[in-house]
């Protein structure tokens, strides 16, 4: 159960700028850099960070790998009313390359 919520901090930290990026993918994909260290801090024994993950509907529907930090994105981002309202109107894919780029796509609207 120590596994639970590891990254939370993280993408609470970064949600804003998170949020942006959901705003801003309306005009196409949208990337943002983080930083190595960051989350090696909260878990120095995980191997590969990188994730992707769909949500429809504000709930995550494809999860390429079981990711802890993918499904605390998800979580941390249904906490913010207007994170929730672009999910819930709109279909998301959210990665993180294995250079620690962090990616959003936005679909079309979710039927």
């Amino acid at each position: 159960m120590e596994e639970n919520n590891v990254y939370t901090s993280l993408w609470k930290k970064y949600r804003p700028v998170i949020l942006k990026l959901m705003t801003d993918s309306s005009d196409g994909p949208q990337e943002y850099p983080f930083y190595v260290h960051e989350f090696k801090a909260l878990n120095d024994k995980e191997r590969s960070f990188s994730f992707e993950v769909e949500v429809i509907e504000g709930k995550p529907k494809r999860l390429v790998k079981q990711s802890r930090a993918a499904l605390d994105l998800v979580e941390v981002l249904r906490q913010s009313a207007s994170a929730s309202q672009m999910m819930s109107d709109n279909i998301f894919e959210f990665s993180l390359d294995r250079n620690f780029v962090f990616h959003i796509e936005r679909k079309p609207e979710a039927c």
